[in-house]
C-alpha cells in the first residue's frame, strides 16, 4: 500500500548515487500522479504465467503455492474496500474457490503456505501493513489449515498478535521458513529492516519481533525457497536473493531487476525452487515467473542445474563434432574409395609389367 512516507522518500531516490543495492531505473514512469520505479525487462526467460481472472482480484498483495493442490497459488487483495477473502486460483488465473476470514481487516499486505507446528499445511495471512508509519500499536497474522478440498468455506482463523521491540513499522513483507516454521517481517522504510518473530507464535500472548538486519528499502515481500536454503526480498523494481542455508540472515547473493509493472507487490518462489513469481496490483493483473540463475538455486533445484549443465556441455561437445563429423563423412567415404581404385590401378600395372 502506498503511504506519504513512501512517496517522499520514493522522490528522493534519483538525488541518490547508484549502487548495487539501491539500482533501479533512471525514468520511473508515473501511476496516479505519483512517479513510481517500475522494474525493467527482468532476467532472460522472464515470462508472464498467467493472468487473475477474477474481478474481484483488483488488488494482489500476496502470492503463495498450495501445499496440498498441485498448480494452485492463493493470493488476497491489500487494503481498501475489499471483503477478509483468500483466493485459490490455478495456473491459467482462474479462481476455484474463495475463503472467507471471520476477522477485522486493517491492511492485509502478505500471505504464506507452510506446515503448522502440527504438520497441517496451513495458510498465514499478514495484516502487517500501516498506512500511519508504525501508528497502530501491534499487527497480527491469521493462520488457517489449507483445506483438502478447493471449496467456497468461511473459516474463523487463528490470531496471533505481534509488536515491534523497537516500535511500530509499515511493512508488507512476510515470509516463515519451511524447516522451522519461524516467521519473518521485512518493514517497508528507506532503511528496512527484517524482523524475526519467537520461534514458536502464542496465540494467547504478545509475540515481540527482533530486528536481526537490514533489509533493501521499500520491500514489498518476501518468501523462503521451499527447502529454506534461500530467501528473497522484493522491492517495486528489484528482487534480492539470500543464501540461508546456515540460517538467517544469512548473507545476500545478488539482485536483479523485476519485469516494468504498474506496482510490483507480491513474490513467491515456484514449488520446485527454480523460479520466482511475482505479482502486481490492477485489474486482471499478470504474475510473472522469473527463472533463477544458477547461483540462486539450492537443493533439488541446484541439482538439476547442474546435471543439465552437464548434459547441455557434453551434447554442446558432441554438437559440435557431430554436425562437421556428419557433413564430411561423404568425402571422407568418397575418397576412401578413389584411393582403393587408385591403388587398385597401381598394382594391376604393376603386375602387367
Amino acid at each position: 500500500m502506498r503511504t506519504p512516507r513512501v512517496l517522499a522518500a520514493t522522490a528522493l531516490l534519483a538525488l541518490l548515487p547508484a549502487s548495487p543495492a539501491l539500482a533501479f531505473p533512471e525514468e520511473p514512469s508515473g501511476s496516479g500522479g505519483v512517479d513510481y520505479p517500475r522494474g525493467g525487462e527482468g532476467p532472460e526467460g522472464s515470462e508472464i504465467a498467467f493472468e487473475f481472472q477474477d474481478p474481484r482480484i483488483s488488488e494482489s498483495s500476496g502470492l503463495a503455492p498450495s501445499l496440498r493442490h498441485e498448480g494452485v497459488w492463493w493470493t488476497h487483495n491489500d487494503s481498501g474496500d475489499h471483503p477478509s477473502e483468500v483466493y485459490a486460483v490455478d495456473e491459467g488465473g482462474t479462481t476455484l474457490a474463495t475463503v472467507t476470514l471471520g476477522v477485522e481487516r486493517r491492511d492485509w499486505e502478505a500471505l504464506s503456505v507452510v506446515a503448522a507446528p502440527d504438520g497441517t499445511p496451513s495458510v498465514l495471512v499478514g495484516d502487517i501493513g500501516d498506512n500511519f508509519n508504525g501508528g497502530w500499536p501491534d499487527v497480527r497474522v491469521y493462520r488457517f489449515a489449507e483445506p483438502e478440498v478447493l471449496a467456497d468455506a468461511v473459516i474463523d482463523p487463528a490470531v496471533f498478535t505481534l509488536t515491534y521491540a523497537d516500535g511500530g513499522r509499515d511493512a508488507e513483507s512476510m515470509m516463515v521458513d519451511p524447516r522451522d516454521g519461524r516467521l519473518y517481517v521485512v518493514s517497508k522504510e528507506f532503511s528496512g529492516g527484517l524482523y524475526a518473530a519467537p520461534e514458536t507464535l502464542d496465540p494467547e500472548g504478545g509475540n515481540v519481533l527482533e530486528r536481526v538486519d537490514s533489509a533493501p528499502l521499500f520491500a514489498t515481500d518476501a518468501a523462503f525457497a521451499p527447502d529454506g536454503g534461500r530467501y528473497a526480498i522484493r522491492t517495486y523494481w528489484g528482487a534480492t536473493v539470500y543464501d540461508s542455508a546456515d540460517g538467517v540472515p544469512g548473507t545476500a547473493l545478488g539482485s536483479f531487476d523485476l519485469p516494468e509493472s504498474d506496482q510490483g507487490e507480491s513474490l513467491a518462489f515456484t514449488p520446485d525452487g527454480a523460479a520466482l513469481m511475482v505479482g502486481t496490483e490492477g485489474p486482471n493483473a499478470p504474475v510473472w515467473r522469473i527463472p533463477l540463475e544458477d547461483g540462486y538455486l539450492t537443493g533439488e533445484a541446484a541439482a538439476e542445474a547442474g546435471g543439465a549443465a552437464e548434459e547441455s556441455a557434453v551434447d554442446e561437445e558432441e554438437g559440435t563434432a557431430g554436425p562437421e563429423a556428419r557433413d564430411a563423412l561423404p568425402f571422407i567415404v568418397g575418397g576412401a574409395a578413389v584411393a582403393a581404385l587408385v591403388i587398385a590401378g597401381i598394382v594391376l600395372l604393376a603386375r602387367r609389367g
